[in-house]
């Protein structure tokens, strides 16, 4: 075999690779949202945790600005083994997904934990664990998109059925300093699929003509 060389590495490193610092994450609501989030309202606690997002598009646009770190989903099937004569043959089994975790920075109206915290709240109440019942009523969509240099979509997943079940503590103290708050979120998800993805380019007669870059899996 020939001695590879780094001439040969740089041309096949497309587009100078895939960098981990340049993405952005894109998160719904649940359908109840387009009635302010009033089913997770709860009469008994606190105004601050009383809230009506009549505003839910600001956080929605806050989103991708402050989701400071995410992840592109793993791809598993679980194998199951059958026994034979002391070996074990693997075989396909079911696919399973994993539970999806964003770290968002905290705004000083920590909007978007508040937010969170009355989506689980509507799941499952503080003070008596009453809830919404209805999965179609509690879940949402979220994508998380890879970028390159220039803002282009490299690779997109759309997250489906998702519904917080952690959100991480803050932790205070006085001995931090030069920092912002920060806290992680964790989303159950149903399923996830990979997005198409186009590029946009102008053929010699100034015409826009959209190419597929990578295809859907779904």
């Amino acid at each position: 075999m020939a001695l590879r060389t780094i001439s040969q590495f740089k041309s096949k490193l497309v587009g100078g690779g895939a960098r981990p610092n340049l993405f952005e994450v894109e998160l719904n609501f649940p359908t109840a949202s387009g009635q302010a989030l009033t089913f997770m309202s709860n009469a008994t606690t606190p105004a601050a945790e009383n809230l009506e997002f009549s505003n839910e598009n600001d956080v929605k646009d806050r989103v991708p600005f402050m989701v400071k770190a995410a992840n592109l989903p793993a791809s598993n099937i679980t194998p199951v083994e059958v026994p034979f004569r002391g070996r074990v043959l693997k075989v396909a089994g079911e696919r399973t997904y994993d539970s999806w975790t964003v770290t968002v920075l905290n705004d000083a109206d920590f909007k978007i934990r508040t937010i969170m915290e009355q989506w689980m709240n509507g799941i499952s109440r503080l003070t008596n664990g009453s809830g919404e019942v209805d999965p179609n009523m509690y879940t949402a969509d979220a994508t998380v998109t890879q970028l390159d240099r220039n803002g282009f979509g490299l690779r997109g997943y759309k997250f489906v059925g998702l519904f917080p079940t952690n959100i991480s503590e803050i932790a205070l103290s006085m001995d931090t300093t030069d920092t912002l708050e920060e806290f992680t979120v964790e989303f159950q998800v149903l399923y996830w699929n990979a997005l198409s993805l186009e590029e946009t380019s102008e053929n010699d007669d100034g015409e826009s003509t959209n190419t597929e870059v990578l295809p859907a899996i779904e």
